[in-house]
């Protein structure tokens, strides 16, 4: 039971960087734009939070440099396919192409810089980054450690999620939002300022994964700087889209799930006893592929999908 517990536990600090990246590419494909940089905006916040924290040794500033780069990586994403209709397939790849190369020079300029073989954060920073503890209720047996020994990222993730399953789907705005991710010739007609909408959810979506991506370099290398931080968890975040239905607040389920097969190899029991760790560390990306599969093949079925997904809007052409 200790160890079932002790898994729960580790699956949502798994998922956590997940749930930024999905949230954050939710907002962007609900106004039509299909961002696959959410691997690159990760890597740019990765490293924005990571050395944010090592220069002023102050966690909060981290957090507000992590999500200014993935701003600033977004606003790049923007111009280009937004503003200049570039194929927006492209334009991700080149951001994730782009983010992750900057964010490894950044890296070995900082460590030769030092002069040290390590970058380390403070340690006023990587105090701050312990688990929160809620006198009474994080000595609760079972409760406590299922709901109250996280992170502060863990309850920011939550948060934001619920935010913006509320913003989305509770408000006019949301509503206006969708709208445009559905039609926005349609939305454009009503009066609904399409292109400011598209900007703004594209920057809110980037800033989001650049706080996921603080949480990869921050929490998941305990602190310490490794080059390739995010190592792949955008890519799953955009599948995650996809699993979680478009929908924040069941991003949070879908992240929980895909964090529990990211931790799977340290807690097998039973029958896994004997399997290779190759294969757990396999598992979260084949769940990824066949998610992307099965999509495909389903095609127009998917009713969930912003059926303006991926494709440009020129207002002269309506």
């Amino acid at each position: 039971m200790d160890l079932f517990i002790k898994f729960l536990v580790a699956a949502v600090g798994a998922g956590t960087p997940l749930l930024f990246g999905t949230v954050g590419e939710i907002l962007n494909e609900k106004v039509g734009h299909l961002n696959l940089g959410v691997e690159g905006m990760m890597a740019i916040g990765a490293c924005a939070g990571f050395m944010a924290g090592y220069l002023t040794d102050n966690f909060a500033l981290a957090l507000l440099a992590a999500f200014g780069a993935g701003v600033l990586s977004a606003l790049v994403y923007a111009v280009l396919t937004v503003t200049f209709m570039a194929n927006q397939n492209v334009a991700g790849l080149t951001m994730t192409i782009f983010g992750v190369g900057l964010s490894n020079f950044i890296g070995v300029y900082m460590l030769d810089k030092s002069g040290a073989t390590t970058l380390k954060l403070p340690e006023n920073v990587t105090a701050q980054m312990r688990s929160v503890t809620i006198p009474g209720l994080s000595d609760l047996p079972v409760v406590g450690d299922l709901l109250f020994s996280y992170n502060p990222f863990v309850y920011i993730g939550i948060l934001v999620a619920a935010v913006c399953g509320f913003y989305l789907y509770r408000t006019k705005t949301g509503l206006n939002v969708q709208a445009i991710g559905e039609n926005p010739a349609a939305a454009d007609a009503a009066s609904i300022q399409v292109t400011r909408w598209k900007y703004i959810n594209i920057l809110l979506g980037g800033g989001i994964c650049g706080i996921g991506g603080a949480y990869c370099s921050m929490i998941i290398n305990s602190g310490v700087w490794i080059s390739n931080s995010v190592n792949g968890l955008g890519w799953i975040a955009v599948a995650l889209v996809i699993f979680a239905a478009w929908k924040p607040h069941v991003a949070i389920l879908g992240s929980f799930v895909f964090g529990a097969l990211r931790v799977l190899k340290y807690y097998k029991m039973g029958f896994m006893a004997g399997w290779p760790d190759a294969f757990f560390d396999m598992l979260p990306f084949l769940i990824t592929a066949l998610i992307l599969v099965i999509t495909s093949i389903r095609g127009s079925k998917g009713a969930h999908i912003p059926a303006s997904l991926g494709v440009n809007y020129f207002r002269e052409e309506r």
